[in-house]
């Protein structure tokens, strides 16, 4: 047995440390520990603040996915104030949301995990007229139809999108050629390119591929348009509890949104429709396909036991989220729990996810178990009872800063363990997919147009791989694929909301917010309220309680709590841990597989790769910063 350490993971942003025990006989992973390294803290940073001021604070939580934590903030202060915000202002949101999720997807293939499948030093082995041919053989293959409610204009862009011709694969093979052959490997750096997974894909597949990540280098920061007009920037739009700090006038020019700003919404919205259907899905499935055929059908991990999501993007106003309202109109109804999808979805159990249970102890609970916080007495607690004082303590084998190894038995994260019914779960695109998946398949519920498109996509999905959807959904490279296919309804939604909001202001209503509540005066004394939200990596809630005008409490789940927590107290694995125990290695010191099981959750690591044997001594380093010495 050999224990190796990943400390931090390279190309994501954040700090996560990996330990894995692998049998180096078989390769299989006998166990597996994830421990976020970085303590949030921003619970206590929002303690006795304004709590119109709540949600600045709390989208600081992440810099990656920059509105996520403020939409899940308005909605937990707007519900414990019973607000409804107006029409225009809940397009508005779900466009900004629609448009972050396609971004944050095409920037997590391309820019984060694409170079787990894709090497630059094989695509320098391409036959450039080769690569044409497989180019327009993936886009007739893998490119997948809409069929909505509206008809789509993605003429913006498309008609350089994408390239396919011998001198421009020739050109992008030369740049490559010219990084390889300075021996500054710059975006390239620090990667195991001698792996023999890199030789799964033909070298013009590699070459397509690192042409298409330069391509969304360029294109992605076009795709959160919205996020400048209605939100003012990116990162971090701004938003007013009540609705959104944009007034609308079609005719004055100075207008923060009129007919030519809504005009550079809509041209940015078909730019994100031509990059995923051209570009991301075709990719994506072209690579999975590959892989699923040599049997790559590992790393499910916990999405196989327990998959769970809270539902999102009302079709229309709701009066709150804890009265029920919320989830009578929601376009996706994740919201649920689904057990057993390995079974399929005939075998598969679906559990009711509603506003009760957001709100029920016995239902939505933390644990610190196995988290450097300490609580007053033993067991776990619902958010709105949640505490956060950190109590770090020493690892299992070296100083509290210089580890060797982790405490399994012990605490050895900073991040507290999240529980459905006692029970841990996998949240994100592949829990949504799973949750709708069944919903419909069993009749549980008639379709709205983004669930039918959701089916449909997997169907069709299953038909090219010739595989059951549990066969090739529950592992790691279905967890990336789901990641795609979402990043194509998210697209088409954006629209959708897009012609509604449009529509809405011909009819005369230019209202962005309701300020009817705005007066601290006319609050309760003590008020609850909950901000739910289907991020890019998946369930988020954010849970807060009012007294006397200022937050006493503030708690937030978010998707990297689900599926990054340690284990609970009977010893079970959280998501990351159980997919990475769900897969094997072929080269134990240079576990390229556990990158790409990680990676595929989307996760917020940091820059640089270390690993170490079980006596703690360095394997090897491999910083992926080129500046980093």
């Amino acid at each position: 047995m050999k224990r190796v350490v990943v400390d931090p993971m390279n190309r994501i942003e954040g700090h996560l440390r990996i330990e894995v025990v692998v049998d180096e006989a078989t390769g299989k992973v006998q166990d597996a520990l994830s421990s976020g390294t970085a303590w949030r803290g921003i619970e206590l940073v929002l303690k006795d603040r304004d709590p119109r001021d709540a949600y600045l604070f709390a989208q600081r939580i992440c810099g990656v996915c920059t509105s996520v934590h403020a939409l899940a903030s308005l909605r937990a202060v707007e519900d414990a104030l019973a607000i409804e915000i107006p029409r225009n202002a809940n397009y508005m949101r779900n466009i900004i949301a629609t448009q972050q999720i396609v971004q944050d997807h095409l920037i997590h293939f391309y820019h984060l995990h694409a170079l787990d499948w894709v090497s630059p030093v094989e695509a320098l082995k391409a036959d450039p007229a080769a690569a044409v041919l497989l180019q327009n053989g993936i886009l007739d293959t893998y490119q997948l139809p809409f069929a909505g409610p509206v008809e789509m204009n993605t003429s913006a862009f498309s008609h350089d999108f994408p390239k396919a011709t011998g001198a421009y694969f020739r050109d992008i093979q030369g740049k490559i050629k010219q990084i390889v052959d300075s021996g500054q490997l710059g975006i390239f750096a620090a990667h195991w390119w001698e792996h023999p997974d890199y030789t799964i894909l033909p070298p013009e597949a590699h070459l397509i591929a690192v042409a298409h990540y330069l391509n969304m280098l360029d294109r992605q920061k076009d795709i959160v348009a919205s996020h400048l007009v209605f939100g003012g920037k990116n990162p971090h739009p701004h938003y007013v509890v009540g609705g959104m700090p944009c007034s609308i006038s079609m005719n004055d020019l100075n207008a923060p949104v009129n007919s030519q700003r809504l005009a550079v919404v809509d041209t940015s919205i078909n730019l994100a429709i031509a990059c995923v259907d051209s570009f991301y899905l075709p990719d994506v499935l072209a690579i999975g396909d590959s892989y699923v055929k040599k049997g790559y059908v590992d790393g499910g991990g916990l999405a196989k036991e327990r998959a769970l999501g809270y539902g999102d993007f009302p079709d229309d106003r709701y009066s709150g989220i804890t009265n029920g309202d919320f989830h009578k109109n929601l376009l996706l109804r994740s919201n649920g729990v689904v057990e057993n999808f390995a079974l399929g979805f005939t075998g598969a159990t679906y559990h009711n996810l509603d506003a009760n249970d957001l709100t029920d102890p016995a239902v939505l609970m933390e644990g610190v178990d196995h988290a450097w916080y300490a609580y007053p007495q033993a067991g776990d607690l619902h958010p709105w009872n949640g505490i956060t004082d950190p109590q770090f303590t020493a690892p299992k084998e070296g100083t509290k800063t210089s580890w060797k190894s982790l405490d399994e038995n012990g605490k050895y994260s900073w991040i507290k363990t999240p529980k459905w019914r006692g029970k841990m779960a996998e949240v994100g695109p592949l829990s949504r997919y799973i949750i709708i998946y069944t919903k419909v398949k069993q009749g549980i519920i008639q379709p709205t147009w983004v669930e039918k498109m959701i089916v449909d996509q997997i169907d069709a999905v299953s038909k090219v791989l010739n595989l059951a959807p549990e066969k090739w959904m529950l592992s790691m490279v279905g967890r990336t694929a789901c990641r795609a296919l979402e990043a194509q309804v998210m697209a088409y939604l954006s629209k959708y909301y897009y012609e509604k909001l449009v529509k809405n202001i011909r009819s005369g209503d230019t209202t962005v917010a309701n300020m009817n509540m705005w007066d601290s005066a006319k609050w309760p004394k003590e008020a609850k309220g909950v901000g739910i939200h289907e991020a890019p990596r998946g369930a988020l809630g954010h849970w807060i309680v009012l007294r006397d005008t200022k937050i006493a409490n503030y708690q937030a789940i978010v998707p990297s709590t689900w599926n990054a927590c340690p284990r609970d107290s009977n010893g079970a694995h959280g998501a990351y841990e159980a997919s990475m125990v769900d897969t094997r290695v072929k080269v134990v010191d240079k576990p390229l597989e556990i990158m790409k099981v990680v990676h595929s959750f989307d996760p917020c690591l940091a820059c640089a790769t270390h690993l170490y044997n079980s006596e703690g001594k360095s394997l090897a380093i491999a910083h992926s910063d080129p500046y980093r010495c």
